[in-house]
């Protein structure tokens, strides 16, 4: 079933302008999703596997392509969120000096001429406009079949990308199918705005989304899930502590949602991670009928070298000499050689020196390892270019540590005890040593957060959740593009709005301090 969700991929050409170039959200079709629909009520699951392909893939026709105009190789939105999550923080750094990419991976330099933040921004306002095409027909459609979880999908879909709009740049414009094809210039929506859109659109779609819709579709846990996540990080988002709603619904997913750990923590991160019961949702990758730069291609293949590293003991075809983690994570796990947290073993030593003393330099630091292209139950020498693991968004060990940090801030519902018993579960599985309650300090959790979930996505946030991310008290290898680390501006909690969108939209104003 995950090949032929995969397939279904490639039926559609729903080809849109980016946003920055003009607010016009009319698709650029032969047939219209009306002439689609009616010619075949049934190529709606063909059209929702779109939906969800644009958060991997970069477009219809293999890697080569894209749905957008930006260069096919760096712009998917999965390699977006890599880039912007983790190398602006302190696990990942990459080496190839890109234009750009530099003022990532040292958290320095950044304007709005960047193309990385070009490439985030466009992708989300590709992404809205796709969901709202389909959502303004599943509202007046009687005849088609599955249509109201469709219609929940793609309403979940569209929170999602809005959801990192918020996170990233704390701003943009509300375009929903209320105003679709308008050609005026959309009034700037603020941070605040678009966060109880978001809040409002979930809280009406997830009760009555299915508790199961299939591996990679989103269901009513996933939605729970984004809903935990928006609270969680409210505080920054709106000024307001929402932890006591975040319980509510991690509670769903952690209790209710029937997942479980996996036995082994390379379950999540290997070719045939579909048979994880720990994935909540994930990004689908496949190395023949979903080929892209953008997946977790970019993860495995970013990590490798064929210098030093046997690359078919990974699964993969191709090593780039990318990406190399600092020891602000290696280093929590202290003296890799004697720790027994399994997670410890998850770096490639071999070759490479502790310190960065040059990010650019390929054995300054060492390779995360983490993710791979081969099959964990059955493996095989098999070798591919593109990778078939899928990207774990959410899973539920970030459930158990987000639930954790909620009870060690108080949040009502959250009993301490469970937390501990949760973040021990966790560890359990990785082999390090059990805490107590009074071990349970934020400052232990967003330290664990870093040694469960680093390289997926969630680094930058984590950090300015915990007051970390800016300034000086605390620094990482290149931050503010000094070796030892050095302070960096408030401003730096939110990303410019690429000048292209100001340029296209009047009604935008940059961010504070660009």
């Amino acid at each position: 079933m995950r090949k032929i969700f995969l397939t279904l991929i490639g039926l559609l050409t729903l080809t849109m302008v980016s946003c920055t170039d003009d607010l016009d959200t009319e698709p650029k079709v032969e047939l219209t999703l009306e002439q689609i629909l009616e010619d075949d009520p049934n190529a709606i699951e063909g059209i929702v596997s779109r939906l969800y392909a644009s958060f991997a893939l970069s477009g219809p026709n293999g890697p080569g392509s894209s749905d957008i105009s930006d260069d096919p190789g760096e712009s998917p939105f999965l390699r977006g969120i890599i880039n912007l999550q983790d190398f602006t923080a302190d696990g990942m750094k990459n080496r190839w000096g890109d234009d750009g990419l530099d003022q990532l991976t040292t958290t320095s330099d950044w304007d709005a001429n960047n193309k990385f933040f070009r490439y985030l921004y466009n992708r989300a306002y590709y992404t809205i406009p796709q969901c709202n095409n389909l959502i303004s027909i599943l509202n007046t459609s009687t005849d088609i079949p599955d249509a109201a979880e469709a219609l929940s999908e793609a309403r979940f879909l569209r929170s999602l990308a809005y959801f990192y709009l918020i996170d990233t740049f704390g701003k943009g414009v509300l375009a929903t199918e209320e105003n679709l094809g308008q050609t005026d210039p959309l009034p700037e929506a603020t941070r605040r705005q678009l966060f109880d859109y978001v809040e409002s659109e979930l809280l009406e779609i997830q009760p009555t989304m299915a508790p199961n819709n299939g591996y990679g579709r989103a269901n009513k846990f996933t939605a729970a899930m984004l809903l935990a996540k928006l609270y969680m990080n409210a505080e920054v988002y709106i000024g307001e502590s929402r932890y006591d709603a975040a319980v509510t619904y991690l509670n769903q997913v952690i209790d209710e949602g029937g997942y479980r750990l996996a036995d082994n923590f390379l379950e999540n991160f290997s070719g045939d991670n579909d048979r994880s019961p720990e994935i909540i949702f994930p990004l689908l990758a496949d190395a023949v009928n979903s080929q892209s730069f953008g997946n977790t291609t970019y993860i495995v293949n970013g990590n490798l070298s064929s210098d030093t590293m046997t690359l078919s003991d990974f699964g993969a075809a191709e090593g780039w000499q990318g990406h190399r983690a600092t020891e602000a994570w290696y280093g929590l796990f202290g003296d890799l050689s004697t720790s027994t947290d399994t997670r410890a073993e998850l770096f490639w030593t071999d070759g490479h020196n502790y310190t960065m003393t040059d990010y650019k330099e390929w054995t300054d630091g060492y390779p995360s390892i983490k993710f791979r292209n081969t099959d964990f139950f059955n493996p095989t020498n098999l070798t591919t270019s593109f990778s078939s693991t899928d990207f774990p968004l959410y899973r539920l060990a970030d459930a158990n540590l987000m639930y954790a940090e909620c009870a060690i801030r108080g949040a009502a519902g959250a009993d301490l005890s469970k937390a501990r018993d949760l973040v021990n579960d966790v560890r359990e599985r990785a082999n390090a040593s059990t805490i107590t309650i009074s071990e349970l300090t934020l400052d232990f959790i967003i330290d664990e957060r870093a040694r469960e979930l680093n390289l997926e996505g969630h680094r930058r946030t984590d950090l300015i959740r915990f007051g970390r991310f800016t300034g000086g008290s605390y620094v990482w290898p290149w931050k503010g593009n000094v070796q030892n680390g050095a302070s960096i501006p408030e401003y730096y909690n939110l990303f410019p709005i690429p000048e292209q969108a100001i340029s296209a939209n009047p009604n935008l104003e940059q961010n504070t301090g660009y």
